[in-house]
């Protein structure tokens, strides 16, 4: 017996009710949720690896250019760029040093600067679970 003789209804049939409550229906299940999860949202903005790794060295402090491309063994295009999005996204603060010889000097804005407590809670988690950082 199909679900339409237990409703008692003809299965070529539909009222026009039903119709709307049914187009109503799907419409609300296949349409997007309004607001993104916010765990989502944080890791499309911050989740790169180099990202992570330029906001976790700029934690240090206030860092050149040249120094930051040392310390995170990026390459220069790959670095700009980063640099670039972070600064959009509002992380990172750009310094022009026009004395000479010229400077460029990045650093965490306080939205940046936010993110230490979840640098730390990430060291923590793997220092526990990973083998590599255990021992």
């Amino acid at each position: 017996m199909s679900s339409q003789e237990i409703a008692g209804g003809d299965p070529g049939k539909t009222t026009e009710v039903e119709a709307d409550s049914e187009a109503s229906s799907a419409s609300e299940t296949t349409s997007p949720p309004e607001t993104p999860c916010p765990v989502v949202d944080s890791l499309e903005q911050i989740g790169s690896r180099w990202r992570l790794v330029v906001l976790h060295e700029l934690l240090n402090g206030e860092s050149r250019f040249n120094e930051l491309k040392r310390e995170t063994d990026a390459n220069a295009r790959t670095l700009s760029r980063v640099l670039d999005d972070l600064q959009e996204t509002g992380f990172v603060h750009r310094r022009l040093e026009e004395e000479s010889p010229v400077a460029t000097y990045y650093s965490l804005t306080d939205k940046g600067e936010s993110l230490a407590p979840v640098f730390e809670e990430i060291d923590d988690w793997a220092h526990e679970w990973l083998a590599e950082c255990s021992g």
